[in-house]
């Protein structure tokens, strides 16, 4: 949903009418993953997707129609491996995508949520007359919207999705969709030196929170950094500790000097992030790891460093390294590489 919120909300801002299309469910191969969002306004404006293009047409004529009558509809697209790659499956497969009248009440509640990156869960009814009404549970788990229609005993009922898997469920009785809204993947950059500033961009455009940590304000202002999320003036140890490390955190460390590099590989090797990586020579990095060993590190922690960084890709130009590093935890992060 990080994809078109800005888009959607601008949307709204202008008072134009919006549909949302969201994918409850595949089989087979398809190019969209449960839970991917896209947005029409009557003008038939997009922001977003729900299969790459093979079927955003028909998605588009159902939104039309949602926005006249002001129903919900199910659509659900089969297609057999001989047909596939035409309508951009890899092999044959199904889709569902259940499109609405946006609720602009309920994108006003989780939106904060999700510009924020903080977690929320949404569970839409899927059937029956009331197709389409909505709650939202908060951070904490508390009621924060309900559709006006929704009585208190289908508000307790598909409340009780709060922890499933983003998709289709049924609970006691009610077919629902739930739509687990979860902060993104975060890329803490160690330095503001110049492949810093593509790969912002890059990671930006993957869906990825960036945080830049540089005790050097010259190098790390928000003039050469405008797409990070946060910048940290304070040496990587400090500021490490401060913002936290956990399974879906990666680590691009690219400075060049020990006094910066170093304190951040300690801090982070011991922990959770499943990718540190180092711009650096196999000179330099020899150099290293005999600091990082005689500081306390394992040899086997220290064997979780990624250098050379980034994917061997020929790369050459700040622009490609950056390409080039995003690759590798791309990559990594979908278990290719791992």
């Amino acid at each position: 949903m990080f994809d078109i919120l800005e888009t959607v909300s601008r949307w709204l801002g202008e008072g134009q009418q919006v549909s949302l299309a969201t994918v409850v469910q595949t089989w087979g191969s398809a190019p969209r993953a449960t839970g991917s969002k896209m947005a029409v306004t009557r003008d038939m404006a997009l922001a977003g997707s729900v299969s790459g293009g093979c079927i955003e047409g028909a998605v588009v004529e159902s939104a039309l129609e949602g926005m006249e009558d002001g129903g919900a509809r199910m659509l659900t697209f089969g297609v057999s491996d001989d047909e596939a790659w035409d309508v951009g499956l890899t092999c044959g497969g199904k889709i569902s995508v259940f499109v609405e009248p946006l609720d602009t009440t309920w994108w006003s509640k989780v939106s904060p949520h999700v510009r924020q990156h903080r977690p929320a869960t949404s569970i839409s009814l899927l059937e029956g007359d009331q197709s389409g009404a909505k709650v939202l549970l908060g951070p904490g788990g508390g009621l924060e919207y309900r559709s006006e229609l929704l009585d208190d005993s289908s508000v307790e009922t598909m409340s009780r999705g709060a922890n499933a898997r983003s998709g289709r469920h049924e609970i006691e009785g009610l077919v629902v969709l739930v739509d687990q809204h979860r902060p993104g993947p975060r890329l803490i950059i160690i330095g503001g030196v110049h492949v810093a500033m593509p790969l912002q961009k890059f990671a930006r455009e993957l869906g990825f929170r960036v945080t830049l940590i540089d005790p050097r304000r010259v190098f790390a202002t928000a003039e050469r950094f405008p797409d990070v999320d946060e910048i940290l003036h304070s040496y990587p140890d400090k500021a490490l500790r401060q913002i936290g490390l956990d399974g879906d955190t990666w680590l691009a460390v690219l400075t060049h000097d020990p006094k910066i590099d170093d304190p951040a590989l300690l801090t982070a090797l011991p922990g959770p992030a499943p990718y540190v990586g180092v711009l650096s020579s196999p000179r330099t990095h020899r150099q290293r790891l005999k600091r990082l060993h005689a500081a306390g590190l394992t040899p086997e922690q220290t064997s979780r460093i990624h250098t050379p960084i980034g994917l061997e890709i020929g790369s050459s130009t700040p622009e490609e390294i950056a390409l080039s590093i995003m690759a590798e935890i791309v990559s990594l992060r979908s278990g290719v590489n791992a």
